[in-house]
């Protein structure tokens, strides 16, 4: 019997060893619009989010990289993100009452560089 239990023991040493863990790709996220907010619900949270959210919005001005396309959708998602990397690990989340959801595919463009915090 206790050669049966070392070698269940052995076994599943082996599996746990042998399953991939994992990678630090696979945790990645980040926060953007819900496609089914409304127009004045996501400017209403793009405003807290730059206003009093602490998140620099310089990067959805004109004649900056995140300015096109030039949509209230497009300018929160790059506003929630930045909130939501800068807070993320301070107890911050990506809410911002149900206008925003969590990706794991980087909705950076073009010039447009979505940051990540791990």
């Amino acid at each position: 019997m206790p050669t049966l239990l070392i070698r269940i023991m052995l076994a599943l040493l082996i599996i746990s060893v042998a399953t991939p863990q994992e990678s630090e790709a696979e945790l990645e996220q980040w926060c953007v619009a819900d496609e089914q907010t409304p127009d004045d619900e996501l400017q209403a949270a793009l405003d807290w989010a730059c206003l009093k959210g602490g998140v620099d919005c310089s990067k959805i001005q004109q004649n900056q990289p995140c300015f096109l396309p030039n949509t209230v959708r497009d300018h929160a998602a790059f506003a929630f993100n930045s909130y939501y990397q800068r807070y993320k690990n301070k107890g911050g989340s990506c809410y911002f009452k149900g206008a925003a959801m969590i990706t794991e595919l980087d909705p950076s463009h073009d010039s447009c560089q979505f940051e990540y915090t791990p």
